[in-house]
């Protein structure tokens, strides 16, 4: 094969690289030689992730709870690194420190582009969830939800994280609470959290063993992400952008979009669910699995999520999610 220039120059790069690393090119060029072709099954990982379905009874329809529950947590991991991308500038988090071409400033367009995959990503989640409204039969989903306590999709931490990389985090604080904690540490918001409230008992008001088990296994890891975004949460990045004058129409419209997909309609689509499969003669008194109050959780306008108060109007958040629900209870 002739050694042609783009060869050449191909060549020079891949000894730029390994020298800047302390690595032999003729070693790794070696390995090329003995190694084998990729297999689609090989970098998909097909076998293992079509091995990790395990459910705990034999009605069919659990596969189809596990299994939208897993794509769920995938385009959760996908969102957050699109979210930890505009907090860092757009560097790679091992990068910080090192000058390896990285813009120092965070581009509007950069930012406005990441957001909309976020969003691309709930709202694939949002249409699809007909999956877990409409896909079970109710009389197979009353009866092998009982195999899963207490686990239960309040305890995805995932979800958890994308909430405090989105916002300051007075704004997932208990609305009772937000106006007494403005100017208080992370540690105290934090401890007083919205989602706290939608995992206890509907009478007694104690911690359920769902709760339990989620704080004792995230507590650290959320409270460090907590401290970590701060300061580069999505919010405080927006304020860095519009300090510079350089806020744009499509800016605005992802980071309400934003709001909007996750704090109204990806809850609402649960709220939908909760409905069709927990109620009984008309009435919402049947818990979720582990016990949450989904009742009083599920529901945008009980809770006031808004992780951008300042992009709406009064009016849009006094009816914030109200709509929606009222469209559900009337079917």
């Amino acid at each position: 094969m002739e050694m042609t220039p783009e060869i050449q120059k191909k060549l020079q790069l891949l000894e730029e690289k390994y020298t800047s690393i302390g690595q032999p090119t003729e070693s790794y060029l070696e390995g090329l030689l003995y190694a084998n072709p990729l297999g689609y099954w090989d970098y998909i990982m097909t076998d293992t992730l079509l091995s990790l379905q395990h459910p705990r009874t034999d009605f069919p329809d659990e596969l189809i709870f596990i299994m939208y529950h897993q794509i769920t947590e995938l385009y959760f991991k996908l969102s957050l690194s699109e979210l930890k991308q505009i907090a860092y500038n757009g560097k790679k988090i091992s990068d910080l420190g090192q000058d390896k071409g990285w813009n120092e400033k965070l581009d509007v367009q950069f930012f406005t582009e990441r957001l909309r995959r976020v969003n691309a990503y709930f709202e694939a989640l949002t249409k699809s969830f007909d999956i877990m409204i409409k896909g079970m039969e109710p009389e197979q989903f009353l009866k092998f939800r009982m195999a899963l306590l207490p686990a239960s999709g309040f305890q995805s931490a995932q979800y958890r994280m994308i909430e405090i990389c989105s916002t300051d985090l007075i704004n997932i604080v208990s609305l009772p609470k937000r106006e007494e904690l403005l100017s208080a540490t992370v540690e105290d918001k934090f401890e007083y959290i919205y989602w706290k409230e939608g995992a206890t008992e509907l009478e007694s008001g104690a911690k359920t063993l769902t709760l339990k088990h989620f704080e004792q296994k995230y507590t650290d890891q959320l409270l460090k992400l907590a401290r970590e975004f701060e300061t580069r949460n999505i919010w405080q990045k927006y304020l860095e952008i519009e300090s510079a004058g350089e806020v744009t129409d499509a800016l605005r419209k992802e980071m309400r979009q934003l709001d909007v997909n996750v704090n109204i309609n990806w809850p609402l689509v649960h709220y939908k669910s909760a409905v069709r499969y927990l109620t009984k003669n008309n009435s919402d008194d049947t818990p979720a699995t582990g016990g949450t109050n989904w009742q009083k959780y599920l529901p945008p306008r009980f809770q006031k999520r808004i992780f951008y108060p300042n992009l709406w109007s009064d009016e849009e958040k006094d009816n914030w999610g109200k709509s929606w629900v009222d469209e559900v209870l009337a079917r």
